[in-house]
């Protein structure tokens, strides 16, 4: 298989998916070595610069997928208006900061560290998919654990969970003391 014919390959994948694909599958599926994905991948967004696509692959952890460049979003969200592209509100910003640094959480976690129900929140998530179902944890009850998802990642800008900034110390939280 030619070099084109290869990117070819990996970019109908990637468009037919519309998720991210694992590297491994995506190396499979398109009958390459594991080891040449990634230049095959930084060839296909060269290809797509170069011209002006609104077209890029974004990694994604070990996977990878194909999105429109964040230049084009606001023609994006005009055409699809829909409740999944709304704001996040203060209370899903504040959930979903919990549920990113401490994955993978229940609902009662959540709940104990706002100290409120949060049950309408994380199914207002779940419906965006920012988090997912993350399994149950083996204790009783065994309740449902959650966790971010590759579209959270692509939303924010974060190449994986890593990328997270990190929580303030102890020492840099600001105290009523310190105000006033």
């Amino acid at each position: 298989m030619q070099l084109d014919e290869k990117i070819s390959v990996i970019e109908a994948i990637l468009f037919a998916s519309g998720d991210p694909v694992e590297t491994d599958r995506l190396a499979l599926s398109a009958g390459v070595d594991i080891s040449d994905i990634h230049r095959l991948i930084a060839v296909l967004n060269s290809e797509y610069s170069e011209r002006g696509s609104a077209l890029e692959v974004l990694k994604l952890e070990d996977s990878y997928q194909l999105a429109t460049r964040e230049g084009f979003a606001p023609y994006i969200k005009a055409a699809l208006e829909s409740k999944r592209s709304a704001t996040l509100s203060p209370a899903s910003m504040e959930t979903l900061t919990i549920i990113a640094y401490n994955q993978p959480v229940t609902r009662s976690f959540v709940e104990d560290v706002r100290g409120v129900d949060s049950s309408g929140v994380i199914s207002n998530l779940l419906e965006k998919e920012l988090i997912e179902e993350a399994g149950r944890l083996d204790v009783p009850g065994r309740p449902v654990t959650f966790k971010t998802t590759a579209n959270f990642l692509r939303c924010f800008g974060l190449a994986s969970i890593a990328d997270l900034p990190p929580l303030p110390s102890d020492n840099s939280q600001v105290t009523f003391d310190d105000v006033g």
